[in-house]
């Protein structure tokens, strides 16, 4: 036999054997199994944990001379991007998996894009074959509709990592006009002068449109203040979440030394206490009588209130093609194109996690400013280095009321805050149509309050 031919013949049992160890590793999940645990074999067979995961177990070729450099990179950049620990463990307690992991999962299953090349060249089994897309795409619309679903979505969009706002939450009236006038209330601040709504106005957008807040004193904070519209859905509060409630977070203001400054919630009741009316309404809803418990109860539960369903976005979500015209339908595609749509997702478009600024690029290095105490995020109450510059990512309900945008109040328009989160967190540089759009999307997303469009006066003052 002539050594071509022995040599084809080699090849081909090579081939042959490849072939068949590959789709050995490849197998599915088994069918019988219940959906949650299809996922949780896909993300082990996978490798995800290895690179995202903060205790991650490397591949056997992580210390290769070559191979290692390229591994710790991988590494890296995935648990800066996505830590998936919580996840698996979800997984593993049966527990619904959080809205942005969903959208996280689904689009670079997608996409195609994980695991990275370089992985499953060497852990075949990694690879996401079309029977295990299939599974985890029918997966993350099983888990959606089950644990995220509202009912107001038409049939054809209840798959969407967006939902429409409802109209109303379960309140309690009698609390909600109580906290409707606290909120109001400039006996909250030591020398009466600010109230929860001077920062953020009702009329205003949520905001106050400033890049930092003033206090009392004229003393001005180094965050920039989020709109208070739609809070009620966010799962923490404050850029830093260092606040679980909405009780919570009212109760910070009016003791912080800039905001509001009042040594104490005593202070604020000695206040409250001579006014005899209002002392009388108060101790009808809460006969235990003032404290700080109660006081922020309140506020909390008016806050409630503050909804802005029935945005052109929502009706057409709910089944209204007409609702928004073909270049904001664009900028939808392209919203979720870019990754956009997996951290600003839900009801809110956001709020539901705590994201890196600048995943892909140095943000703080390039704004040429000195870093602030505020610049650190999340870490200032945690301590743990990878949450240093993590932010609970703001909801986008509104947006085009609310400028300046991020927590430093850089951006001054939606134009910009879109161009340098394209830039630092995805590395791209869109074109200025693709911007164009994209806040034309944005626009779309202004809802109602009290059956009313929602407006600015300030943007109105400008005209």
């Amino acid at each position: 036999m002539k050594k071509s031919t022995k040599f084809i013949i080699a090849l081909l049992v090579t081939v042959g054997a490849l072939a068949i160890t590959y789709r050995v590793v490849n197998q599915a999940p088994s069918k019988d199994l219940a959906a949650d645990a299809q996922m949780q074999e896909i993300i082990t067979s996978g490798g995800c944990l290895q690179c995202h995961s903060g205790s991650p177990d490397l591949p056997f070729y992580a210390n290769w001379p070559v191979a290692s450099g390229m591994v710790q990179k991988d590494v890296t950049q995935g648990y800066r991007a996505f830590d998936m620990t919580e996840m698996a463990e979800a997984l593993k307690a049966g527990k619904p998996v959080g809205k942005v992991a969903l959208a996280k999962v689904e689009k670079v299953i997608m996409d195609g894009t994980m695991p990275k090349h370089a992985y499953y060249m060497v852990h075949w089994g990694s690879s996401v074959t079309d029977a295990k897309k299939e599974m985890a795409m029918a997966w993350v619309k099983q888990h959606r509709l089950a644990h995220y679903a509202n009912g107001l979505a038409a049939a054809e969009f209840a798959n969407e990592p967006i939902r429409p706002i409802a109209d109303s939450i379960p309140v309690d009236m009698r609390k909600v006009i109580l906290g409707d006038m606290l909120y109001h209330d400039t006996r909250l601040s030591a020398d009466n002068t600010v109230s929860c709504a001077s920062c953020h106005g009702l009329n205003t957008g949520g905001v106050d449109n400033k890049q930092y807040s003033e206090g009392v004193g004229g003393q001005f904070g180094g965050v920039n203040a989020p709109t208070v519209y739609n809070a009620a859905y966010n799962f923490v509060q404050f850029w830093d979440g260092r606040a679980g409630t909405l009780a919570e977070q009212a109760a910070g203001p009016p003791l912080n030394p800039v905001e509001m400054a009042c040594q104490s919630f005593d202070e604020i009741i000695a206040k409250l206490e001579q006014d005899a009316n209002f002392t009388k309404a108060f101790l009808a809803v809460y006969p235990d009588g003032y404290s700080e418990q109660n006081i922020t109860n309140a506020i909390e539960e008016f806050e409630k209130t503050l909804l802005t369903p029935n945005s052109r976005f929502d009706l057409y979500l709910k089944g209204e093609k007409t609702a928004i015209n073909d270049i904001e339908l664009a900028g939808y595609e392209l919203f979720k194109k870019y990754d956009c749509a997996t951290c600003h997702v839900g009801e809110t478009l956001g709020g539901q996690s705590y994201e890196l600024m600048g995943v892909k690029r140095d943000y703080f290095a390039d704004r040429g400013i000195e870093l602030t105490e505020e610049d650190n995020g999340r870490f200032k109450q945690t301590r743990n280095e990878r949450d240093k510059h993590r932010f609970k990512v703001p909801g986008l309900r509104n947006i085009a009321l609310t400028a300046p945008y991020f927590h430093d109040g850089s951006m001054k328009t939606m134009k910009e805050a879109v161009d340098y989160m394209a830039k630092y967190q995805m590395d791209l540089n869109l074109p200025e149509d693709e911007l164009n759009k994209i806040v034309a999307f944005l626009e779309t997303l202004t809802g109602e309050y009290k059956g009313k469009p929602l407006t600015n006066d300030n943007q109105t003052k400008a005209l």
